[in-house]
């Protein structure tokens, strides 16, 4: 038999039985796409972060109040505790480093902001003009934060879309009053509509200048303090400048932690990257499982056809023929699973974008390559035993069914 007549061979004996031939192909298309689906997940929430991440600036160092020392982001990265704050003063100071471009001092907390004899919680952010830029934020209305020292206070606000659409609705929102807590506040501005970004929507948030957040919640301190750079390469310099800076303010102590965006990124992108690959793994054992499957079912076709064996055989097929036309047989059924575990496996994905447009579900071309691979390999490798049966049958028992 040549490997046409091989081929044809396996092709008509899987389809001589469809019932068994699609429930080996169910088997096996599950599993690919378990892994295809599964790693688009992955994949999806990694690309998330970064994006986060990337949309604050490709320039960008956080500076925290408290001290890390594990040299990257953990949990400790934000959530730290420190006997000194970082002041507005500290960032005055930092606004005059010749590597820094902007500062953007935060200060956050949560209040009620009543209006037009409406009344919901909002966070509210306190910061800086050049916050604006800095975050890569557009106004729809009005005028950003006016640019002043970061030790006055001003009776204005700049609001979010979702916050001007909820009090206001279809009036006009720039130049009413507003209270938050118990001070009144003139709208100067609305941001345009930007979506959830690092956990939070800008749509919902209220901007006030920095001191006017800290006398609303009482506090000298600052959540962090945002420093864009010059240019990417300044960077690390800017960071020892930073840090040398708040050493001397702080009488030779340094308690205060600088991340770069690029140590945030590295780290969530190796979390999340593992992340995948061990989602990968644990659904790449439904392969495993498809494969054991298709053996069991292949075992079982040759205790059926032994009497077409021993045709074969007494028609002068060799041993090898044998072999070759269960294994082929074995490896067209992984082959075709495969397939339609991929064309699977991709729906579901267009399905999780479908669903959650944020999160780019789309698998990684390692895994749908490593998916399909490894669904043939299994294939062939659990389908030698059964031709391995198969070919070793004897003629003269084969055409008796014994």
């Amino acid at each position: 038999m040549s490997p046409a007549d091989t081929l044809r061979f396996a092709t008509r004996a899987a389809t001589a039985y469809p019932l068994r031939t699609a429930l080996m192909m169910l088997a096996m298309s599950i599993g690919v796409a378990a892994v295809v689906v599964l790693t688009a997940l992955g994949e999806g929430a990694r690309r998330y972060v970064v994006d986060e991440f990337a949309a604050l600036g490709a320039n960008l160092l956080i500076v925290l109040p408290g001290r890390t020392e594990t040299g990257g982001v953990s949990a400790g990265s934000f959530v730290t505790s420190t006997p000194r704050d970082l002041t507005n003063d500290d960032a005055a100071a930092l606004a005059r480093l010749p590597l820094v471009r902007r500062v953007a001092p935060l200060a956050v907390g949560n209040s009620e902001i009543a209006a037009a004899g409406r009344l919901r919680e909002v966070m509210v952010l306190g910061t800086s003009a050049d916050f604006l830029d800095l975050r890569g934020l557009a106004l729809a209305q009005g005028s950003f934060l006016p640019r002043t020292d970061f030790d006055r206070a001003g009776a204005v606000a700049v609001i979010g879309d979702a916050i001007r659409a909820e009090i206001f609705g279809h009036q006009a929102a720039v130049g009413r009053m507003i209270r938050i807590g118990d001070n009144r506040l003139r709208v100067i501005g609305v941001l345009a509509p930007a979506g959830r970004g690092l956990g939070m929507s800008t749509d919902e948030l209220v901007l006030v200048p920095v001191a006017t957040a800290q006398a609303m919640f009482d506090t000298s301190g600052l959540f962090r303090i945002f420093v864009e750079t010059t240019e990417r390469s300044a960077l690390a310099p800017a960071q020892d400048q930073i840090e040398e800076l708040l050493r001397t303010r702080r009488d030779g102590e340094l308690d205060i932690t600088v991340i770069t965006q690029d140590a945030m990124l590295g780290t969530f992108d190796r979390i999340l990257g593992a992340l995948t690959l061990a989602i990968a793994g644990i659904a790449g054992i439904s392969l495993a499982v498809a494969g054991i499957l298709v053996m069991n079912v292949m075992l079982v076709a040759v205790t059926q056809r032994t009497a077409e064996i021993g045709l074969l055989k007494a028609l002068g097929a060799r041993t090898t023929t044998i072999r070759h036309a269960f294994l082929a047989e074995a490896v067209l059924l992984s082959l075709a699973g495969a397939v339609s575990g991929f064309a699977l496996g991709h729906a579901g994905a267009w399905g999780v974008r479908t669903a959650w447009p944020m999160l780019p579900a789309w698998p990684p071309d390692w895994a749908v390559a490593a998916a399909l691979a490894t669904a043939l390999i299994t294939g062939a490798l659990f389908g030698v035993l059964p031709a391995r049966r198969a070919a070793g049958l004897d003629p003269v028992q084969a055409l008796s069914k014994r």
